[in-house]
C-alpha cells in the first residue's frame, strides 16, 4: 500500500510523525500543570500535585481570584503597555538596521568584508551578562545618563539582537538568485532600489522568523528590563517578578500572571506565522 502523500508531493514519514507527537505531549504537559494550577487555590495546590485535580476535578478547590489578584496586586495593565513600548521598536531597530548590512555582507564588494563578518559572528559567543556593568557605566549617570529611560533598553536590546539578525539574513540572502541582483544592475537600479524592490521582499520569511524571535526574546526579558528601567515604566515580566514575595508570598498569582502575560506573544507569533507562511509561498521572483 502506498504512503499518504503532503500538500507538497512528498510522503508522510510515520517515524517524523511520531516523534513530533511525542514532543507536543512532552511541550504541552508542563503548560497543562500551570494552566491547571492558575484556577487552584494557594492551600489546594501545596497539599496536591496538578494531576490530582485534573483526574479528580470534583474534589479539588477551583478558583478564578488568582487572575484578579495577579493583574491588581503589581499593575500588569501598566506593565503590558510597557511592553509593548518596549518590544516593538526593539524588534524593528535591529532588523531594519541588519537588513541593509547583510545585504552589503551578501551582494557588495569591499575591503574586508569577509573580516568584518567573521567579527559579527564572534560577537555571538560573548555572554550579554558580561556586558551589562560596562553598559550601566555608559548609560548611567556616568555617561549617557539615560538608563531608566525606553531608548537605553532599545540601544541594548539592538545591540545585542544585530549579530544574530546579520548572521540570519546573510545567510538567506545568500540562497537567493544573483542573477535577480545582476539584471537590476544592468537596469540601472541603485543598491538602495534593488535592497527595496528585489532582496527585501524576498527576505521576507527570513525576517518575520527573526522577528518572532526577537520580538519574543524582548517580551520575555528580565535581566535587562530589571537593570535598565524603573518602577514606573518597567515591564510585564519584571511585575510578575515582583508577585512574589521574599517568603514566598503570593507564588499562587506568578501561575496566573504567566498565562496573562502570554496574550501578547501568542497574538505575535500567530500573526508573524501567516505572514512568514504567505511570504515563502507567494514566489516573489522566480528565475
Amino acid at each position: 500500500m502506498s504512503r499518504s502523500l503532503m500538500k507538497d508531493g512528498r510522503p508522510r514519514s510515520p517515524f517524523s510523525i511520531v516523534t513530533m507527537t511525542i514532543l507536543v505531549i512532552l511541550w504541552t504537559i508542563p503548560t497543562l500543570g500551570l494552566l491547571v494550577t492558575s484556577f487552584r487555590t494557594r492551600d489546594d495546590a501545596a497539599g496536591s500535585g496538578w494531576w490530582t485535580a485534573l483526574f479528580n476535578p470534583f474534589g479539588a478547590s477551583w478558583t478564578t481570584s488568582n487572575y484578579a489578584g495577579a493583574w491588581t496586586g503589581s499593575d500588569l495593565s501598566s506593565g503590558f503597555i510597557n511592553s509593548i513600548v518596549v518590544a516593538i521598536p526593539a524588534t524593528v531597530i535591529p532588523i531594519m538596521f541588519a537588513a541593509f548590512a547583510a545585504y552589503a555582507f551578501t551582494f557588495m564588494e569591499f575591503p574586508f568584508k569577509e573580516f568584518f563578518f567573521l567579527l559579527i559572528i564572534a560577537v555571538m559567543v560573548v555572554p550579554i551578562q558580561v556586558a551589562f556593568q560596562p553598559m550601566l557605566n555608559v548609560l548611567g549617570p556616568r555617561g549617557l545618563g539615560i538608563s531608566g529611560q525606553y531608548i537605553a533598553v532599545w540601544l541594548l536590546h539592538t545591540g545585542f539582537g544585530m549579530p544574530l539578525c546579520i548572521y540570519v539574513l546573510r545567510n538567506y540572502m545568500s540562497t537567493l538568485p544573483r542573477s535577480v541582483v545582476e539584471s537590476a544592475k544592468i537596469d540601472g537600479c541603485s543598491h538602495f532600489q534593488t535592497f527595496w524592490r528585489l532582496v527585501a521582499p524576498m527576505s521576507i520569511p527570513a525576517i518575520a522568523a527573526f522577528a518572532t524571535l526577537q520580538f519574543l526574546w524582548v517580551w520575555n526579558d528580565l535581566l535587562i528590563a530589571k537593570l535598565f528601567l524603573k518602577s514606573e515604566n518597567t515591564t510585564v515580566i519584571v511585575k510578575l517578578q515582583q508577585l512574589l514575595g521574599t517568603q514566598g508570598q503570593g507564588q499562587e498569582l506568578l501561575t496566573a500572571g504567566a498565562f496573562i502575560s502570554i496574550i501578547i506573544p501568542m497574538i505575535v507569533f500567530v500573526t508573524l506565522q501567516r505572514f512568514m507562511i504567505r511570504g515563502m509561498t507567494s514566489g516573489a521572483v522566480k528565475g
